[in-house]
């Protein structure tokens, strides 16, 4: 199979992939919980001095006027929001406080090996490993596809997940195209 064939078919199978998935398990956007290095805007309605946009820090908080250090990773926009408008009821009477998800920088996957451009990608909102792999331009002649693994996890409880592209390819064993989680490696050796 040719370079471009193999890649045509890399793609066309991520997307049938991913039109089968259930919406469920592509998330709700309410759901999203953000992490550092997302941006976010807040607004406090009436109050020109209270609208900014923000970067979520390597910490996982930001700074906002009148409440001093948010927590923010781990937490959705509309918790945020909550949050504020709490903090800001000592020095404004029901405030009414808007948390916009502008970029979601801070929810990356990095792909690296046998693959034609490895980095990292944002994952907007969601990607399994046929995904990761189609926005890495699919795998070079080299690669050993079955033995693919995810690398999920920090420091010493790091853990591996197989991925078997020809199975999956196959249309078997489709549980192996997992979604991945911010932080994950795919490396494709």
């Amino acid at each position: 199979m040719t370079l471009q064939l193999r890649r045509i078919v890399m793609c066309l199978m991520a997307l049938v992939i991913l039109q089968a998935q259930p919406a469920q398990a592509q998330g709700a956007p309410g759901d999203y919980k953000l992490l550092a290095g997302d941006k976010i805007q807040v607004s406090v309605w009436k109050e020109v001095d209270l609208q900014r946009v923000v970067i979520i820090r390597p910490d996982g908080k930001f700074s906002f006027p009148l409440t001093g250090e948010v927590q923010a990773a781990g937490r959705s926009a509309d918790d945020i929001r909550v949050d504020i408008e709490s903090r800001l009821r000592k020095y404004i009477p029901e405030p009414v406080v808007t948390v916009t998800v502008e970029d979601v920088g801070g929810s990356r996957v990095y792909v690296i090996g046998q693959v034609n451009k490895p980095g990292a990608f944002a994952m907007n909102p969601r990607l399994n490993v046929l995904q990761a792999l189609t926005l890495a331009s699919g795998t070079t002649p080299f690669a050993k596809l079955d033995d693919i693994i995810v690398i999920r996890g920090t420091g010493a409880a790091q853990t591996t997940i197989p991925f078997r592209y020809s199975q999956v390819t196959a249309g078997k064993a489709l549980n192996q195209n997992i979604l991945l989680e911010s932080g994950d490696v795919v490396v494709v050796p």
